[in-house]
């Protein structure tokens, strides 16, 4: 059967495109598409190293899950880079439609702040759920390092807090072009701190992070456990502090619920303003949804709004990327949607309470790697059934937190430390086997999608 290559990437970008900030989307799918599709691998080309290496590593759940909707039978994904021709790279070309419908238009990023320029106090969304984390933002903006120092907002994945905690950024580079002003994430200063370690240059690196009058921390949960990373960062917070700049925090939890930290920096993060980001009523979220469609000049009737708020509730992030589907797909079509269709769109959208059982694990695992079912529950030692049943023994200990012997005569052996071995080897390949890693990856989305 022949595929529509374009056709297919199209409509995975449109259910890609939701789940990243749009800076993000604009950066690294630009000039991508898929140039071939064999034996369970899809080939997407991509124009450089660095979108091939931030695919890879960074989207590759997104990319697999949005393909696995299109193309059952997919595995695996591999990267090739293919540079745009020259004469079209040289020539300015006007936007397509589909280019800016899909976010691809020029974003003109604060490369040194690393600003989003949406992310401002004027284009965020004011309700009651989120109105004091609004209030304390603001007040810092004016008050710079003497109000509210550090400001910690804290609340649930895709509520806003990005949006707030760099609206602060751009307000102050606003009216204070020569303010230092940095936006990162815990994960990339972390990854900032190894490299200069490895590349000796941890003078630079102190000297880098003491500089800013503005210290903007994004996901501090990702410190957990990272001891020597924590106590870096201990030492940067101080310098700043103590220097009277500001230092603002995010994290998906409040820092006495952040597991993993150590109590003098825990003590840092609660010392100065601490705010929660809470989830938006009903009326909240029809009101979000009304002034997205305003800001994006398209009208949607009042049922659908409805059916959207009312299905879409643990996040805004969710909420807009609902409306952007509808949005995307109406504008493909030519019309706006019917409920049906929205239902269909929103279905695929909504996480559903699922049961995994073993069984249902060993069911996947067979269907993901083509061997019959009761080919792992025998005692054979082919080299095609090894590997899946080993991976099966560990996610069932992952996900079910199964006791080892129970493990083992699950899958019919009758020696628990055959599982207990399987666990710890898979364990450690995860870590320097990146194609396992993303097996172990797409065998979990795949055992949660289909569970009971």
């Amino acid at each position: 059967m022949t595929m529509d290559f374009e056709k297919i990437w199209k409509e995975a970008l449109v259910e890609i495109e939701p789940n990243i900030s749009k800076a993000n989307f604009a950066t690294w799918f630009k000039d991508t598409c898929i140039s071939k599709y064999d034996n369970g691998v899809a080939v997407v080309k991509v124009p450089n190293n660095f979108a091939r290496d931030y695919l890879a590593d960074k989207y590759y759940k997104f990319v697999f899950g949005a393909l696995r909707n299109l193309i059952p039978n997919i595995r695996h994904i591999e990267y090739i880079i293919v540079q745009p021709p020259q004469e079209q790279a040289k020539k300015p070309l006007k936007k397509q439609a589909n280019e800016e419908q899909m976010g691809f238009s020029e974003l003109n990023m604060d490369t040194e702040a690393n600003l989003n320029p949406k992310y401002t106090f004027d284009s965020f969304i004011v309700a009651s759920f989120n109105e004091v984390a609004h209030a304390a933002a603001l007040a810092v903006s004016k008050q710079l390092g003497s109000l509210y120092n550090p400001l910690f907002i804290y609340g649930g994945v895709g509520l806003g807090k990005t949006h707030l905690i760099q609206a602060i950024g751009n307000e102050i580079r606003k009216n204070n072009k020569n303010a230092k002003i940095q936006y990162i994430t815990s994960e990339k200063f972390a990854n900032d701190y190894i490299n200069s370690i490895q590349n000796k240059t941890i003078q630079a690196f102190k000297e880098k992070y003491r500089k800013y009058n503005l210290l903007i921390v994004d996901d501090i949960q990702f410190f957990s456990d990272k001891l020597k990373i924590q106590e870096e960062f201990f030492h940067v917070f101080n310098a700043l502090y103590d220097g009277s700049n500001q230092i603002v925090f995010s994290s998906d939890k409040p820092p006495q619920y952040v597991v993993g930290l150590e109590e003098r920096l825990r003590s840092r993060f609660e010392g100065g303003m601490m705010v929660d980001v809470s989830q938006p009523s009903l009326e909240e979220r029809m009101a979000i949804l009304r002034i997205k469609m305003q800001q994006k000049f398209f009208n949607l009737p009042d049922e659908l709004i409805n059916y959207i708020a009312e299905n879409i509730n643990e996040n805004i992030r969710e909420l807009e990327g609902a409306l952007n589907s509808v949005i995307g797909q109406s504008k493909i079509k030519g019309r706006i949607l019917h409920l049906p269709e929205v239902e269909q769109i929103i279905k695929k959208k909504v996480k559903p309470i699922k049961i995994v059982t073993i069984d249902h694990i060993i069911k996947t695992i067979s269907i993901y790697y083509n061997i019959e079912e009761k080919n792992l529950t025998e005692k054979t030692r082919r080299q095609e059934v090894v590997k899946p049943r080993q991976i099966a023994m560990y996610l069932i200990r992952d996900n079910l937190k199964i006791s080892y012997p129970h493990i083992g005569k699950s899958l019919g052996q009758k020696d628990h430390t055959t599982a207990i071995h399987a666990v710890k080897k898979i364990s450690g390949d995860i870590k320097k086997d990146k194609r396992l890693e993303q097996e172990i990856n797409n065998l979990k989305d795949l055992i949660y999608k289909t569970g009971v």
